[in-house]
């Protein structure tokens, strides 16, 4: 290496490219080495490129002797190493063998519309929410409402039309129907 390194350094700077494929054949192979055991396999040859770009980007450190040279090469694959187990991705990103089993919809409209609909039922009087709720959501029969709230069923039927022509008109003044 030291041959190839005196020749490249003693042209001129366009022959940087010389410096970097000597400093390449000599150190590579050790750099992997290094690398490898502290990262996983599949990531070292990356960290070890990213390390002779740096290299080649400041091709001042290749003129220095062969052993900065090495020890510039380890720190900077270090420091490359310790950046990514320290980057964002890896923080939230876990790898894993298998994917999900099935996709699943995003429920967020189905939030919306319900925080929507829970809203217009706000605005309703209690005894015709009473009645929206125990018909909609409790599934109860008009008898069974009439004999809960201790009123006709035809009460109940009335409080449920006006109740929801109201929650209607509360879900147009939401821009939510037309």
């Amino acid at each position: 290496m030291g041959d190839v390194v005196g020749e490249a350094v003693g042209e001129s700077v366009g022959d940087a490219d010389e410096l970097l494929r000597a400093t390449h054949a000599t150190h590579a192979a050790a750099l992997h080495r290094y690398v490898v055991r502290l990262t996983d396999p599949a990531r070292a040859p990356d960290v070890v490129q990213e390390t002779l770009l740096r290299a080649w980007r400041h091709p001042e450190v290749l003129t220095r002797p062969e052993a900065s040279v090495r020890a510039w090469l380890f720190t900077v694959a270090r420091r490359l190493v310790v950046d990514d187990a320290r980057s964002a991705h890896r923080r939230h990103e876990l790898p894993s063998d298998a994917p999900p089993d099935a996709v699943t919809a995003d429920g967020t409209q189905a939030v919306l519309d319900r925080w929507l609909v829970a809203d217009a039922l706000d605005a309703l009087s209690p005894d015709h929410r009473a009645v929206v709720v125990g018909a909609y959501y409790g599934g109860r029969t008009v008898a069974e409402l009439a004999a809960e709230h201790g009123v006709p069923p035809g009460t109940v039927k009335s409080r449920l039309h006006y109740a929801l022509r109201a929650l209607r008109l509360a879900l147009q003044e939401r821009g939510v129907t037309s």
